[in-house]
């Protein structure tokens, strides 16, 4: 008898415990990816707030559109949260998908037009160089399928960086921000971004030289 009772007992203490607010983010996670949908509205209510205050960080100036972007976010994240392989690091999966939005938002809405993959930038010596064109304002519209073709292998090259320059040449080439802004949003010193910004964009050129000798 006294056998029976303690396997009842371990059979008892197996069975996972209901999902409630005070679950941890990981017994959420876990929950989710078996199919609770209550685990993740949780998830999101628990979070709304750093989602927003991430929005407001890295996106100050668009403060009437953080709705969508928020809301853009929580799709990304229901659609990824399965496929998520450490349930542990939730908060870090969630900061990086609403950095990648912002990026993909900086790339499709550019405030500025890029005339180059390389911009006048300084050099290790601090001089002045200049890049590699890659379209002009002027242009008529007879080159604007030319144009956008090659802003379109542009892109796929930039894709092919590593995050990290990534993240660097999309905010200076695409949205315009000076080194320090960048410095600041990438928690990096400037030293750090001019240097992944060099590495960039002769990775993009290496990565265009196909296309350029065609």
């Amino acid at each position: 008898m006294s056998v029976q009772l303690e396997c009842t007992r371990v059979s008892v203490s197996c069975v996972p415990a209901p999902i409630s607010k005070s679950s941890t983010d990981t017994e959420l996670v876990i929950a989710c990816q078996k199919g609770d949908a209550k685990a993740f509205d949780l998830l999101m209510k628990r979070h709304r707030r750093t989602v927003y205050a991430m929005l407001h960080r890295l996106a100050p100036d668009w403060a009437s559109h953080h709705d969508d972007f928020a809301q853009e976010a929580m799709i990304r994240l229901y659609r990824g949260i399965k496929s998520m392989r450490n349930p542990n690091a939730f908060k870090a999966w969630l900061n990086q998908t609403v950095t990648n939005l912002f990026y993909d938002e900086l790339r499709r809405k550019p405030k500025v037009v890029i005339t180059s993959i390389e911009s006048a930038y300084a050099n290790d010596e601090g001089h002045e160089a200049s890049g590699m064109e890659i379209a002009d304002v002027n242009n008529q519209p007879d080159e604007l399928f030319e144009r956008k073709e090659i802003v379109r292998e542009v892109n796929e090259a930039i894709n092919q960086l590593p995050d990290n320059y990534k993240q660097a040449i999309v905010l200076r080439e695409f949205h315009g921000l000076a080194y320090e802004e960048i410095a600041r949003l990438t928690n990096s010193e400037v030293g750090t971004v001019k240097s992944r910004l060099s590495r960039a964009r002769n990775k993009v050129q290496v990565l265009l030289q196909p296309s350029l000798c065609a």
